[in-house]
């Protein structure tokens, strides 16, 4: 029974973990509440604008609800000041319609309403068409704000999750996934290795770039559940460290994919029967390549540890990964030089496998890291400095 109970609970909080199933609670909380908030001050007889603005505006973090709000109250207001210009000189037509709609749609393209640039349209075609223009089209305006003040409330209220643990997941995963095609590429360098095998790598290794477009929207989440969080005190770093290290994975990424290219091509040279490499070369090539992958899995936990001790740990693993690695290349590298001298009709290739691997090693080690992390703090320090003094060079300028 303990352990049915385990289970659920279990299950229950990784449900509310997940962002489909939290949007989808709160989104309906929120609509709720505003449409009881709306039929409680009166403003209209079915008042749905309310709970259609607060199902629109409620995200699933703070900042994204925010800047939804401010767009979406922004184009319902200019739809109905669109509306009213026409009701004033002519009424509702098939000509005055369309020509409403092509004004409601070119100005939202300037007002800067984001997505809600249809909802500019569809504002002013519904107070066009109601009876009692004013007092309908302003109760759409309040409708629409107490929507969005719902919405907004309700985030501010209850300050949903900080998504940083899904995105920390993902960049780990896809470490593990581009790990676990090393440790395959390494496997394959000892035998006979056909061209569509060394093919079939190469297509593993594009299929990563869909992996990364998926972490980055999950660390995109991740990014705007830290703006503007009360709960969190160093969203700036976080976000920071997330992003820089999901960007050094993706330079990893793209150069694994360069080595499986370069790989096939080698492939291409051999026979069908032949190994890419001599026993020793294979066994040199694949100990590199597996230190490579864990010094990546490494890597990605360091950039994804919150808590300084496991951080450190995981410092030291990366740094150890690290020293291997550089050790045995230096071995790869002589074996390979050795090689091009006996055959060098494939010397460009050759190289091409070692440039790869360090390139890899470059973005991976810890002073290129610091370095490229400082440089990520100092811009978002310059820009948030900019964006503190242009108020203060305003209110100079209004005061002579």
């Amino acid at each position: 029974m303990a352990d049915v109970r385990a289970t659920v609970t279990s299950n229950l909080r990784r449900c509310l973990r997940d962002p489909v199933v939290h949007l989808t609670v709160r989104a309906t909380l929120a609509a709720t509440l505003s449409y009881a908030a709306a039929v409680a001050l009166h403003t209209s007889p079915a008042p749905l604008t309310a709970p259609l603005t607060a199902l629109l505006v409620v995200q699933v973090t703070v900042y994204t609800t925010l800047t939804t709000s401010v767009r979406r109250v922004n184009s319902v207001v200019v739809g109905v000041l669109i509306a009213i210009a026409f009701s004033a000189v002519t009424g509702l037509s098939w000509w005055s319609l369309g020509l409403v709609i092509l004004t409601s749609l070119t100005v939202g393209q300037f007002v800067r309403v984001g997505e809600f640039v249809n909802e500019v349209a569809i504002s002013a075609m519904l107070v066009l068409g109601v009876s009692q223009l004013a007092a309908q089209a302003w109760d759409r305006v309040l409708e629409t704000l107490i929507g969005a003040a719902v919405g907004l409330a309700f985030n501010l209220l209850f300050a949903p999750p900080v998504w940083v643990d899904t995105a920390g997941a993902s960049i780990e995963d896809l470490a593990r996934r581009a790990r676990h095609l090393l440790l395959g590429i390494g496997e394959q360098l000892s035998g006979p290795t056909p061209v569509a095998t060394a093919a079939a790598r190469l297509h593993e290794a594009r299929a990563l770039d869909q992996a990364i477009a998926e972490v980055d929207a999950a660390l995109r989440q991740a990014e705007d559940s830290l703006r503007l969080n009360p709960r969190i005190s160093e969203g700036v770093l976080s976000r920071l460290v997330l992003r820089t290290g999901l960007d050094t994975l993706e330079i990893c990424v793209v150069v694994i994919r360069v080595l499986a290219r370069s790989l096939t091509d080698l492939a291409k040279h051999r026979g069908r029967d032949e190994a890419l490499f001599r026993p020793d070369e294979a066994l040199a090539l694949g100990e590199l390549l597996g230190h490579v992958g864990d010094a990546l899995v490494s890597f990605s936990v360091l950039v994804t540890t919150p808590v300084s001790r496991n951080a450190e740990a995981a410092e030291l693993r990366l740094t150890g990964e690290l020293t291997a690695a550089h050790a045995v290349r230096d071995r790869v590298a002589a074996l390979l030089l050795a090689r091009v001298r006996l055959q060098p009709h494939a010397w460009q290739l050759h190289g091409a496998l070692l440039a790869e691997l360090d390139r890899v090693l470059d973005e991976l080690d810890l002073e290129h890291r610091s370095r490229r992390l400082m440089e990520e703090l100092d811009r978002e320090s310059a820009a948030r400095r900019s964006r503190l003094t242009a108020p203060h060079r305003l209110r100079r300028l209004l005061g002579g």
